[in-house]
């Protein structure tokens, strides 16, 4: 146990190494707070009744039904075809940017940002390779756009529901519409202007992964024949010692009319073969010299995408694949997919593919089996960024009015005086009710790191404010800024959280940052809504790094990104964004600063 004048220091201590753990990248951010809300029980500070009392509030109940809801509209209304309508006449870059950008904000502030820009990043993907425009010049204002447009009303983002779930855990009253409206708002159209009128000069003309691949691709690529005398005739892949090539890898076999893709080691090789390896040319080049009695026709197979089936998928920062290599992921069986190449800051990794170590943010080439979809679904490993031919299955059309009222129902219950929690039940009630959400949905969509974040984050709240850490360093801040003024200490918590923000992601930082902001508004005896609102807009102020939100995270890949192409860009939409925020603020409660 530890005394209880010791408590506040032990608890900055392990918030500031949780701190260090996550931006040094040693641990994910789940673990890193479940190690110390293990500290905070083991040392007396939360009990278990603390620790589990975030499982039954009601903002973390929202965001996984929020999860759910959108989970069956993807399913179940096909919203790719509402985008070809509003983005048909858009002709110029610059055009489909501003389309974009205002639609897909809008879009966002009615549900959850995260799906909007795993749903919209296949289309403007290819919208971008139609018009020769390449994916970096799109996709990051694409997820900057999400976030601006999370921020306009309460559902938008986990940001404003995890704070709104702190206000209610400490009887205070909720936010409400107008508080977020007319902020949201402003930050909204003033980051969009600036992306149109500045922003779009800053961002990288990376060329395209996919184009990039296929024009290269006989560096890597080459097409064999089995030969009459051949000794693989007969043989299972992997008995004729196929299976665990050196720098080379079968991607798929051509016997008459019939693909055979992926390979599986069972699979029995037949004179006239033709095999597909992909790897080091020279490796290749020995392997065709070699004694197997395979050789390389007169001329190369060129790839076509609807027959070889390229997909491109990313790495989620939740995957159970980081830190494991290719083979020992068992990367084929699950997915019934073969990793073609990775790519990782917009450059092939080199190598051979089955031991190269899984990150968060690789770009997967794949070649892909006909229930790919489904085993994607399942495990929740990826996120799939280019179109498939028939990934896409179409909606039944009987849903479709359902989904609509749905739709109607969630605008009009956001918008009424029923409370969201109440309201967000009543929808996903509806959608259970005419099986628009299954209970395979339910198993798939719910991911048990994110839940622990969202938990243990409170977690960690509560033990800043139980332990009057959060009041201790509130002082601190306002012995130090007080000479300045109240304004001063708005903008010292302004940037606190922004810091926090951009280094452990918006729910972290709002959950250390909410005590400070309490602390601070109760011992100035002012109204807390302006601090409150602060951190709130300073903790979705994530556009410096790709890893700060979970939407940067998604384009990271397919954009070719590297991590100065955020900085540079998210560096001056991050101050504009703050700047408008804080200006409205204060203006709307100038009479507690001036």
């Amino acid at each position: 146990m530890i005394t209880e004048n010791l408590q506040p220091w032990f608890v900055i201590i392990v918030v500031f190494i949780i701190f260090l753990l996550i931006y040094k990248e040693y641990l994910k951010a789940s673990v890193s707070f479940l190690m110390a809300v293990l500290l905070f029980s083991i040392t007396g500070i939360l009990t278990p009744t603390e620790i589990l009392s975030g499982f039954s509030n009601q903002s973390i109940a929202s965001i996984l039904m929020l999860i759910l809801i959108t989970t069956g509209l993807r399913k179940n209304f096909q919203l790719e075809n509402l985008f070809d309508v509003i983005f048909k006449s858009a002709k110029t870059y610059r055009g489909f940017l501003i389309r974009m950008m205002s639609q897909v904000a809008i879009l966002s502030s009615v549900i959850n940002n995260t799906p909007v820009v795993a749903l919209m990043t296949p289309y403007v993907v290819d919208w971008g390779k139609k018009n020769n425009i390449a994916p970096s010049r799109l996709l990051i204002p694409l997820s900057y756009a999400t976030i601006m447009g999370g921020m306009i009303t309460l559902i938008g983002t986990s940001t404003t529901l995890v704070l709104n779930g702190f206000l209610q855990d400490f009887n205070h009253p909720s936010l409400l519409f107008n508080d977020l409206f007319i902020v949201g708002l402003s930050v909204t159209v003033s980051g969009i202007l600036f992306m149109m009128v500045i922003g779009y000069k800053l961002l990288p003309d990376h060329k395209d992964i996919l184009k990039t691949y296929t024009e290269n691709k006989r560096e890597y690529i080459a097409e064999t024949k089995i030969l009459p005398n051949s000794k693989l005739i007969g043989k299972t892949l992997l008995k004729a010692g196929l299976r665990n090539l050196k720098g080379v890898y079968l991607v798929e076999i051509l016997r008459g009319e019939k693909m055979i893709s992926p390979v599986g080691p069972g699979e029995f090789l037949e004179e006239g073969d033709l095999l597909f390896f992909a790897g080091n040319t020279n490796e290749i080049v020995d392997l065709i010299n070699s004694d197997l009695g395979i050789h390389l026709p007169m001329t190369a197979r060129s790839f076509n995408n609807d027959k070889a089936e390229i997909v491109e998928a990313v790495l989620n920062n939740f995957s159970s694949l980081i830190g494991k290599t290719v083979k020992k992921s068992d990367f084929r069986n699950r997915y019934n997919a073969a990793i073609v190449a990775i790519h990782r800051n917009g450059k092939k990794v080199s190598g051979r593919i089955g031991d190269i170590i899984l990150q968060a943010g690789d770009l997967l080439m794949l070649y892909t089996g006909s229930d790919f979809r489904d085993r994607v679904e399942i495990y929740r490993d990826l996120f799939v960024v280019s179109k498939l031919r028939d990934i896409v299955k179409p909606g039944n059309k009987k849903y479709y009015a359902l989904s609509l009222m749905t739709i109607c129902a969630m605008v009009l219950l956001i918008f009424s005086e029923i409370t969201l929690f109440p309201a967000l039940l009543i929808i996903l009630g509806i959608m259970i009710g005419f099986n628009l959400i299954t209970t395979q949905d339910v198993k798939r969509e719910l991911d048990l790191n994110m839940i622990a974040i969202l938990v243990f984050s409170l977690a960690i709240g509560q033990a800043i404010i139980k332990t009057d850490a959060g009041n201790m360093v509130a002082l601190e801040i306002i012995n130090f800024l007080e000479p300045f003024g109240k304004l001063s200490i708005l903008l010292g918590l302004l940037l606190i959280t922004n810091l926090l923000a951009t280094f452990i992601g918006n729910v972290g930082a709002i959950s250390i940052a909410f005590p400070l902001a309490y602390s601070l508004s109760n011992n100035l005896g002012v109204e807390g809504y302006p601090f409150f609102l602060t951190i709130a807009y300073a903790a979705s102020a994530a556009f410096m790094t790709p890893f700060s939100y979970q939407t940067n995270l998604i384009v990271y890949g397919p954009g070719g990104y590297k991590f100065k192409d955020f900085f540079r860009i998210g560096l001056p939409v991050n101050l504009v964004y703050l700047a408008v925020a804080m200006s409205v603020i204060i203006y709307r409660y100038r009479d507690i600063f001036f």
